[in-house]
């Protein structure tokens, strides 16, 4: 019980007698709970061998439950995310949540009360289908709704079954959003059926740069890969049976040479030789960005047309449009594009971008979703109903708030997890400030000095994942991990000011969760160092030393 991670809201219990679950426990499942009910008999019934076979419900007015039934249920009265567990040998194991996401969220911490073997696929002998839990009574629930990871799968893809993975992974750290980075530069990878060119040659690059953008080395394998449309249903059904939100990523209208690549008409095409474009294959921030143009618009309303169906509402309710990093210049050298800002009464290219981005979020607003983009949005007016990621630090997410816009806190000094660990040589490809376990786990969701009424507009926070050097799923295992779990905490957990969090505690409760994440097969950095398989030598990276500023 003291080894949870997030940390609960309160422990109690006389810790009396032991509650064994072993192969005649039963499962029972109240109005709303299949999915962890499905869960619970997948994961632990694998671990352990045990079948949990239903059990007969219990009545709605019943305190008790059979003492060896895993017993699960709902009560409005809790928060939908929070929920109530208690574990007694007479009366076996409930969990009630306020909602279907809070039972699962209690499902978790009764596989981690179970022990590191809770994380395994198989048992390993004979007797291993016994295992004890000793009484106790926890209550919990999340500081914030929104919990999330990004992950871009543009510069390097990962496979469907690595993205399945990671979605595990993030129910098992009780995060509830995955930010789905699906284009850039590098590459396009969902298929859009009316646009079929854009996974047909925008989803491939003939070579990558090896390491930073100023390495002399390159990778001359063709890189790529795309999710077809049934794997996108899939990756979302399994999300939504974690109660995990899906925000897709279609980045616009800079980071889009990938599809300008496939399409020349998208390109300001009075200004370069579109055509000749390919498929990035280094990093860093593009010149070549979108047209302004109405086949612009319309040929992105027939992606997003699309992009809806494969991405419900009851699961992805905002959509990402990015909006950052969209270099000017083209815009400023193009006659098309500066005919366009006269036409519109727009006073510079700031507002150009601005009027691209109103455009969607009235386009998603009339079809019941919520525009949502990287803090560059707030340039040139921000559109009515759109909320902000703030990743270049607080400023943006602070401005927006203060202006009645709904916010996630990502800013790059404190929750990049693509940003070096330690400042030692031995670091792959070294990209970054020194972001250790502890500086994240001393991250503040909400900036001292917000006004009441601006901090209700902080959503949550989320932990961004770029990887442009992390290419394949052990690199992104070893920055993401264990830096995760800390994040996890901060954004489920009420904790105290950052100067007066208790990481030693935390460290103490790490030393049980290594163990889990061994189980699970997660390829996380040691906190002595890199595995010497973990290290890239020779590889240049872009180490940025000092602490990081808050801005």
């Amino acid at each position: 019980m003291d080894h949870l991670i997030p940390a609960p809201v309160r422990t109690g219990g006389d810790g009396g007698g032991v509650f064994l679950l072993d192969a005649a426990t039963t499962l029972t499942a109240g109005p709303g709970t299949e999915s962890t009910e499905r869960w619970l008999r997948t994961t632990l019934g694998a671990a352990f061998g045990v079948p949990l076979a239903p059990g007969t419900p219990a009545d709605g007015t019943a305190n008790t439950v059979d003492t060896n039934t895993v017993d699960l249920r709902i009560d409005p009265s809790l928060e939908p995310e929070g929920y109530r567990l208690t574990v007694a040998p007479t009366s076996g194991v409930r969990i009630t949540g306020g909602g279907p996401a809070g039972v699962f969220w209690g499902a978790q911490t009764l596989r981690q009360l179970l022990g590191p073997e809770a994380f395994r696929r198989a048992p390993l002998g004979p007797g291993d289908e016994r295992k004890g839990i000793p009484s106790t009574e926890i209550e919990d629930g999340p500081r914030f709704g929104w919990r999330g990871m990004m992950l871009d799968v543009a510069r390097h893809f990962m496979p469907k079954d690595g993205v399945l993975r990671m979605l595990d992974l993030l129910a098992a750290h009780k995060l509830n959003v995955f930010h789905f980075h699906l284009t850039d530069d590098q590459g396009w990878r969902v298929e859009i059926k009316r646009h079929p060119r854009l996974t047909e040659a925008g989803a491939w690059r003939a070579r990558t740069k090896y390491g930073h953008r100023a390495s002399e080395l390159w990778d001359e394998t063709p890189h790529g890969g795309f999710y077809t449309q049934d794997d996108i249903r899939e990756i979302v059904a399994y999300a939504a049976e974690r109660h995990i939100r899906v925000v897709p990523e279609i980045d616009i209208p800079g980071h889009s040479q990938a599809a300008i690549s496939a399409y020349p008409e998208l390109g300001n095409t009075d200004v370069i030789d579109t055509s000749a474009l390919s498929v990035w294959d280094t990093w860093g921030v593009n010149p070549n960005v979108l047209a302004p143009t109405d086949n612009t618009l319309r040929f992105f309303e027939g992606v997003f047309e699309e992009l809806l169906d494969l991405f419900p509402a009851e699961t992805s309710p905002f959509i990402h449009i990015g909006g950052d990093e969209c270099p000017k210049d083209q815009w400023k050298a193009s006659p098309a594009a500066q005919s366009r800002m006269a036409e519109l009464g727009l006073r510079d290219e700031d507002e150009l971008q601005s009027w691209f981005i109103r455009h969607f979020d009235r386009w998603f607003t009339a079809r019941g979703r919520r525009l949502i983009g990287w803090d560059e949005i707030l340039e040139g007016g921000l559109a009515e109903g759109a909320a902000v990621t703030s990743w270049r630090g607080y400023a943006g997410g602070i401005a927006a708030a203060e202006a009645g816009h709904d916010v996630v806190m990502c800013p790059e000094q404190q929750v990049y997890l693509d940003h070096r660990q330690h400042g030692g040589p031995d670091e792959p490809m070294p990209i970054g400030y020194v972001r250790t376990l502890e500086d994240v786990y001393r991250f503040e969701p909400v900036p001292p000095g917000l006004s009441e009424e601006a901090a209700g507009h902080i959503m949550g926070a989320q932990a961004n994942v770029w990887t442009e050097v992390m290419q394949n799923r052990d690199r992104v295992d070893y920055q993401v991990f264990p830096r995760l779990t800390a994040f996890a905490e901060v954004a489920w957990s009420r904790l105290p000011a950052p100067g007066e969090r208790d990481f030693a505690d935390f460290e103490r409760r790490m030393n049980t969760h290594y163990a889990r994440l061994d189980a699970l097969g997660v390829a996380y950095r040691p906190p002595t160092g890199p595995h010497p398989w973990q290290r890239r030598p020779g590889v240049l990276g872009r180490p940025i030393e000092g602490p990081p500023p808050t801005v």
